[in-house]
């Protein structure tokens, strides 16, 4: 069972999507205005109303979804904010509202459109027809009965009819793709003069005073989150490498010999061959004919080797190799009976063999090209051999660790000492662990999580969302054992903890000078931009290509040349009956000047396959937009508001 679902994922994920959403199956239309009751209605749709018991179902089947789809990497505290709570209370109001006019207009869909829709999904079809063994089997695996799914599915298409035809109407017109094809296309060729805030740096000095100044004007911008210090127990491969003891010479000998195929490449040889073919059950007559030819063939081709193909083309009774001149190719030890490859490893390179008797006949053999055994032997290839011994028997002491660390940590609830100590596991320890991500070293100083080598696993939401729960956030106790991956468990609790804080600026004035720096350069850069651009704007003429802009390059708003949107967009405000025409564009590098040389109209009329492309996405676009519209409609005339729970729900009170 667990092989098929393994091996079906997209279809089982479709079909947990349709277990777990709101009303989603097992209701079939006739039962769409029957939800889960609550104890609190949050918005009021109609007759109906999502309820906090929906809502908060609704919030764990979405968590769960999400934390599947990212192998338990998702950080839950997404979720956990009033604009994701506003959305999933929104989306639910939005499938009220659509039941509600469904049930009230009384939409259907007929048993032939429902086989057609299931008869297309691709995960019931096998060689692009739809199967019905596959289907029985998929809904099976998931638990589910052909008519609950069928219900479902009838509900679903049903709620499609509503809006469905909606977007599938919208469509642009052709004059209006045109114009924005023409729009997207036009060219224009543009040098470019740039004021870095780089070049502006020496020039900038800050006193103590404006240190002070800047720091008391912008706090807030300099808080620090709260923040943990981290003591935790890392399990990996390494530790269970270095757990492994001496390993016996006698057992790296062994696995040398079962593996050898890996360190040495065996012997072959490049044969030829003459063969005399003998049918099974030959008289002893005519076997004998067959070898009293095959060593006349024998004698004369040893006497002139260089005629060993043209003899096999004449005499071979082997048809395949006889029109290559007897050509067989490499051949390695195993491959041939015992005694052929006997008789043709026995021969140097250019050697021709006596008769040899086989199975099929006699034979005799050239070998064209001979090549030793090559490789390490036992003693060259030693450490590496115990490398990998030990590998392989650290994944065994891995898992005994791995379940060893488990039970230590759950008997020893507010110490990691019992741990490390039985295990030979070192405690470590880092700062700058918060919710969010991880403080750099200027502000927590060298032992920051951001610069350790275990980095990554703090970077993990799990772990950090881990280390703010309230049994270790509170209570300091140890975190249970968490797999960042298969090869790679951690043990954390908080050493401490430390709350948002503004630091005291003698912490911090590296960084306040540095910003401070920053900033007076921006503002020099842009100011020399800006005097440069109104040179040049007041310029009586233009006298050829004014000092210091760059090579000409042609851009369009489907092809920036690498250019910066803001500086894009502004080269594309440029009046193009006014050439050159200068613009200017400040960003967070420093100041840009561009010089508009010329204009190439966009060929809005002969880009056909832009035009198909953009006429597709924009009626998508339309379409949504349209389908918006008359949703909200919709809630306008069922009568859509919302109670006081809803707000403190979305406020994070409660719920």
């Amino acid at each position: 069972m667990f092989d098929f679902i393994r091996t079906n994922q997209r279809f089982m994920m479709f079909i947990l999507l349709v277990l777990v959403l709101p009303s989603f199956v097992l209701i079939g239309f006739s039962g769409y205005t029957n939800y889960v009751s609550g104890d609190k209605d949050l918005v009021k749709v109609g007759d109906s109303a999502v309820t906090l018991q929906e809502f908060e179902m609704a919030r764990r089947n979405q968590l769960e979804q999400l934390q599947r789809s990212s192998m338990g990497r998702f950080d839950p505290e997404v979720l956990n904010t009033r604009p994701a709570r506003e959305m999933l209370l929104e989306s639910l109001v939005d499938r009220h509202v659509l039941v509600d006019i469904a049930t009230e207009e009384r939409f259907s869909v007929s048993d032939g459109a429902l086989r057609n829709e299931i008869a297309q999904m691709p995960d019931f079809q096998e060689n692009g027809h739809f199967s019905a063994e596959r289907y029985n089997q998929l809904l099976a695996a998931s638990g589910l009965s052909a008519r609950d799914f069928e219900q479902g599915q009838r509900g679903e298409l049903a709620l499609q009819r509503v809006l469905g035809p909606v977007r599938g109407s919208a469509v642009v017109p052709e004059p209006v793709v045109q114009g924005i094809v023409a729009a997207l296309t036009e060219e224009r060729t543009v040098r470019l003069q740039t004021f870095p805030v780089s070049a502006q740096l020496e020039e900038i000095t800050v006193a103590e005073a404006d240190i002070q100044a800047w720091y008391e004007a912008n706090r807030e911008s300099l808080t620090v989150a709260d923040q943990v210090a981290v003591q935790y127990l890392l399990l990996d491969e390494e530790v269970a490498v270095q757990a492994v003891g001496e390993v016996a010479e006698s057992d790296l000998q062994a696995y040398y010999e079962q593996n050898k195929a890996r360190y040495v490449t065996p012997p072959r040889v490049n044969v030829s061959h003459i063969q005399l073919s003998v049918a099974p059950g030959a008289s002893q007559e005519d076997r004998a004919a067959a070898r009293e030819k095959a060593e006349s063939i024998a004698q004369r081709v040893k006497a002139g080797p260089g005629s060993f193909a043209d003899v096999a083309r004449e005499e071979s009774q082997d048809v395949g190799s006889a029109r290559d001149g007897g050509q067989l190719g490499w051949v390695r030890p195993g491959s041939w009976p015992p005694a052929l490859e006997q008789a043709v490893f026995a021969l140097p390179e250019g050697g021709i063999s006596d008769v040899v008797e086989g199975p099929d006949g006699f034979h005799v053999f050239l070998v064209n090209q001979a090549e030793a055994e090559r490789g390490e032997s036992f003693q060259e290839a030693r450490e590496q051999v115990e490398t990998e011994v030990r590998r392989q028997l650290a994944s065994e002491r891995f898992a005994d660790l791995a379940m060893r660390l488990t039970d230590l940590v759950y008997d020893n609830p507010n110490s990691l000492e019992p741990a490390a100590q039985e295990l030979g596991l070192e405690p470590r320890t880092v700062t700058g662990v918060t919710r969010n991500g991880l403080l750099d070293t200027d502000v927590v100083g060298n032992q920051a999580a951001a610069a350790s080598a275990d980095a990554a696993i703090f970077e993990d939401p799990r772990v950090r969302g881990t280390l703010f729960s309230a049994a270790l956030l509170q209570e300091k106790a140890n975190s249970g054992v968490i797999e960042i991956s298969p090869d790679t468990l951690v043990v954390v609790r908080v050493a401490a903890f430390e709350p948002a804080h503004v630091p005291p600026l003698e912490q911090v004035k590296g960084r306040v000078e540095t910003a401070l720096t920053a900033e007076r350069a921006r503002e020099a850069a842009r100011q020399a931009g800006e005097q440069a651009l109104a040179a040049l704007r007041e310029a009586a003429t233009d006298a050829g290509l004014a000092e210091g802009f760059g090579d000409a390059m042609t851009v369009s708003r489907i092809d920036d040349q690498g250019l910066a949107k803001a500086v894009l967009d502004a080269v594309f405000t440029a009046d193009p009956q006014a050439l050159p025409a200068y613009v200017g564009v400040e960003g967070p590098q420093g100041y840009a000047v561009a010089r508009v040389e010329a204009v190439q109209a966009g060929a809005g009329e002969t880009n056909e396959q832009l035009a198909a492309g953009l006429a597709m996405e924009l009626s998508r676009t339309w379409g949504m937009a349209e389908e918006g519209a008359v949703l909200q409609q919709m809630r306008h005339r069922l009568g859509v508001s919302r109670t006081s729970d809803a707000e403190a729900v979305l406020a994070g009170e409660e719920g």
